[in-house]
């Protein structure tokens, strides 16, 4: 299974400046439950973003896109390639580039929909169907309204 995941405000606003524009400690929650034991790859600066402490993301096999090797983690220059490496689950984690080129490849997307918008200079990119599955608005303990929204099959299309 190739999955994407990502958090995405109302007007699609998933980053700014390398960091997440809002706190939601309930979705951090649920990616470290989705994610563990799998592989997470993601782009060289999504890496970069991860503070010291988190890198690699621990309980999961990390792996980077990017033409100049990282030190402490797998690299793979390009997208084919590292998806080759992997055996087993796989969710790639951002950044909006690296979903953009996996989203051919991915058998399911789970986002967290954040009612709220945000300034940002980094969107999520257009799945371009409604998601097979949304959950209920909850409040977060932030004050933040969030759903999950899950599309399954090909592509993230349907089979």
């Amino acid at each position: 299974m190739i999955g994407l995941v990502w958090a995405q405000a109302a007007n699609g606003v998933i980053g700014r400046d390398g960091t997440l524009p809002w706190h939601l400690p309930e979705d951090l929650k649920h990616f470290r439950t989705l994610t563990a034991g799998a592989t997470v790859l993601m782009g060289r600066r999504t890496w970069e973003s991860l503070p010291p402490r988190f890198r690699p993301l621990p309980g999961r096999r990390n792996l980077v896109l990017s033409r100049t090797p990282q030190e402490g983690v797998e690299t793979f220059a390009d997208l084919p390639a590292a998806l080759a490496a992997v055996s087993g689950d796989a969710w790639v984690i951002g950044g909006a580039a690296v979903y953009r080129a996996a989203l051919p490849y991915a058998d399911r997307i789970v986002v967290t929909e954040i009612r709220e918008s945000f300034d940002g200079d980094t969107h999520a990119p257009e799945v371009g169907r409604a998601p097979d599955s949304a959950g209920e608005w909850q409040e977060s303990a932030s004050g933040l309204h969030y759903r999950f929204l899950t599309w399954t099959g090909t592509g993230a299309q349907p089979d």
